[in-house]
């Protein structure tokens, strides 16, 4: 009965079934970080992104007053005011336990009095108001820090994509890496298309001796990684000095990227129907001339499908730009090479790299939307005969 017109099997239902899982496996931290990306440290370090439409409990630092704005009254001096009031926080927040000691952060419910020594005290609301009483006068040039444990609602900021976009020499840096990158990899997509293009057409239409070990070598080129090449290309580029600008990087990536390229176009043009070619070199035509109006407008989706992924590839990278853009003074730093920096040294602030990594995105994004009609007809290029 599978086998019905009109009916699916349950391996159709198998196969839809994984695709939907598999998309969600993907779409799922893409999510996650578009919604860690306007969420603040305090959030993001207390909570998944998945509770980010929900109140959340946070442990806060805060501080009350400094001595400066105690009163007297009668023969005790008197500190007055909210914990909240100037930390750009909610008015309905709902504090559920405080403290004076990072040791025990909980240590009073709101309304106790604390015990702060010397006779000292103080005493905190649920709402964040406070009263510190003294029989001496208070001194100190800081108030008194109190750890206020209390459910935050969702609350979501702009203030993450100010800071990479709008912060002071932040903007030049993060600027200039945008520049920078396209700078990379504009030469770096279309100078390995080029090349790939002419040898492809070479090893799929054209006789000549050693075609199938080229074809080979090719092939056996795809599974070198690109770790094993790193040291001995910088060395060859050093020795001709090209190791220390963009020409270099652009060499690596045209180098990494044409094993792939030349297999995939050659798989495409060897698909095209012979009789065209044939019936052009009948007329008189060139192979130079076959090749740019023939076989090109015909092969341009599989030039589309490379062009993505080479793009995407060489926009992303940070292991090349790394490698070969060796520059102290960070005229040449990347986008992915600046968003490391913006982490800091110990690679927290994930907020920041949250909104970056979107930041980044966004050129690829555009480029994989605008082409991506192409990409599924240059990847089976060759596939079905």
């Amino acid at each position: 009965m599978d086998n019905i017109a009109g009916t699916k099997s349950s391996l159709t239902w198998v196969v839809h079934i994984s695709v939907a899982l598999l998309v969600a496996l993907w779409l799922f931290p893409t999510v996650g970080l578009f919604v860690s990306s306007f969420r603040t440290a305090d959030q993001i370090a207390t909570s998944g992104w998945w509770n980010a439409l929900f109140p959340t409990e946070q442990s806060l630092v805060l501080r009350a007053a400094a001595p400066d704005a105690q009163m007297q009254e009668g023969g005790l001096y008197v500190i007055e005011g909210n914990l909240f009031e100037g930390e750009g926080l909610s008015d309905d927040i709902d504090m559920s336990a405080w403290g004076t000691s990072s040791r025990d952060v909980a240590a009073y419910a709101p309304g106790d009095t604390a015990d702060l020594g010397d006779g000292e005290t103080i005493t905190v609301q649920a709402n964040g108001d406070y009263r510190i009483e003294s029989p001496a006068e208070m001194s100190g040039s800081r108030g008194q820090r109190v750890f206020v444990t209390a459910e935050l609602p969702p609350d979501f900021t702009l203030a993450n994509y100010r800071q990479v976009l709008l912060s002071g020499d932040a903007t030049d840096s993060m600027a200039k890496a945008f520049f920078n990158t396209l700078t990379v990899t504009i030469p770096a997509t279309i100078i390995p298309i080029v090349v790939a293009a002419f040898a492809a057409y070479a090893l799929a239409w054209m006789d000549f001796p050693g075609r199938a070990l080229l074809i080979a070598i090719v092939v056996g080129l795809l599974v070198v990684p690109l770790q094993l090449a790193l040291i001995p290309l910088l060395k060859l580029h050093l020795g001709i000095g090209i190791g220390k600008g963009y020409l270099g990087t652009w060499m690596a990536h045209t180098g990494f990227g044409l094993p792939l390229a030349i297999y995939l176009l050659r798989n495409y043009m060897v698909g095209l129907p012979r009789d065209i070619i044939e019936n052009a070199r009948v007329d008189g035509a060139t192979e130079f001339q076959i090749f740019t109006k023939i076989i090109l407008p015909l092969s341009f989706p599989a030039l589309a499908s490379f062009a993505i992924f080479q793009f995407l590839w060489t926009w992303n990278d940070l292991l090349v730009a790394k490698v070969f853009l060796i520059d102290a003074t960070g005229q040449t730093t990347v986008m992915t090479n600046q968003i490391v920096e913006l982490l800091g040294t110990r690679g927290g602030n994930w907020e920041i790299l949250a909104t970056a990594a979107f930041v980044s995105i966004a050129v690829p994004l555009l480029v994989f939307f605008a082409m991506q009609k192409y990409l599924v007809r240059g990847l089976l290029a060759g596939s079905v005969k």
